[in-house]
This record gives structure tokens, C-alpha cells and sequence, in this order.
């Protein structure tokens, strides 16, 4: 499901820690960038260690490897400011994933900011929101009805097939 207005779609992910993070995501980022996708982050923490560790692991090109370095693993200070519009609107491809990793109040400020964007010029928007699993385990229902589906190790799949028994809360 794209939201048609915005052209985005919406992710979520949990994970228990960074290294498990990292190591969900990354299968993914690499078919993406397969497919000349541009991947940007705003993370509140730093990914980077987590990220060199794992891809020296890989089995996969060199040159992959350092697409996947490239991409910024820094943390992000968000400050409502227009560097994440900017960082997308420089790499006006046909589709942009945005992954959002840190705490509810970081996440739901990133993807008002995100929101704001003027992205006319965008085909399309993926937000992948990571959430780590100790903080969110309240409120996983909440966080289900706000996505169109979740990413795992088995990639992007429908929230239905992996959280049994779940039922779209239709707003």
C-alpha cells in the first residue's frame, strides 16, 4: 500500500540490538543498491563500527561493500532543519529509502520532518522506522497500524504473515 498523496511507504522493523539490526538490514540495503536505489539515514545512534564489522563479513563485491559504506551511519541530530530534505532532494532518483532507527520520540520527529519534505519531484519514498524491541514491546500494536509492512530477515513482508492473528486497524 503507497500512500498515493505522498508517494511514501511506510516499513517497521525491530530488532534486539545494533549488531541484529545491522545484520536484518543489510540484505536488503544490498538489493537495493542493486537496483540504484539511493539509501539515506537518520539514526540516533551510530551504526558505523556495527557496519564496517559486518560487511568486511560479506560475501559479496568489493564494490558493493563500499556502496554500502558511503551511506552516512552517523548518528543524525534532528533539529526540524531541512538537511534530510536536502540529502533527498540531491538524489532525486525514481525511490529513496529513508531508515529511521532510535526512540519513539526521534523516530515520530523524523518522519514529521520527513513528511514536510516538498517531494513533488520524488517517484517514491520508503521509510524503514527501526525499532528496538525492549523500548516498543507495549506498543507494538500502535506501531503495526502505522506501517504498510515490516522488514525482516526474510525481507519485506506483509505485517499479517509475520505477526499472526494481527488485523489492520483502518483509519
Amino acid at each position: 500500500m503507497l500512500n498515493q498523496k505522498n508517494n511514501i511507504k511506510r516499513l517497521c522493523s525491530f530488532f534486539v540490538s545494533e549488531i541484529h539490526l545491522v545484520t536484518m538490514i543489510l540484505p536488503y540495503i544490498v538489493k537495493k543498491l542493486k537496483d540504484n536505489i539511493n539509501i539515506v539515514t537518520i539514526l540516533e545512534k551510530d551504526l558505523t563500527t556495527d557496519i564496517k564489522l559486518l560487511t568486511s563479513r560479506l560475501n559479496i563485491k568489493e564494490e558493493e561493500k563500499e556502496k554500502i559504506n558511503k551511506i552516512n551511519w552517523k548518528c543524525a541530530k534532528l533539529c526540524r532543519n531541512k538537511k534530510i530534505g536536502k540529502n533527498i532532494y540531491l538524489n532525486n532518483m525514481k525511490e529513496n529509502i529513508i531508515i529511521v532507527c532510535g526512540n519513539k520520540d526521534y523516530i515520530d520527529l523524523a518522519n514529521n520532518v520527513i513528511e514536510k519534505l516538498k517531494t513533488m519531484q520524488i517517484n517514491k519514498i520508503t521509510i524503514i522506522n527501526c525499532y528496538e524491541v525492549m523500548q516498543f514491546n507495549n506498543n507494538v500494536k500502535e506501531i503495526l497500524d502505522k506501517h504498510d509492512k515490516i522488514l525482516n530477515t526474510s525481507g519485506e513482508m506483509e505485517i499479517e504473515k509475520v505477526f499472526e492473528g494481527y488485523v489492520k486497524k483502518i483509519v
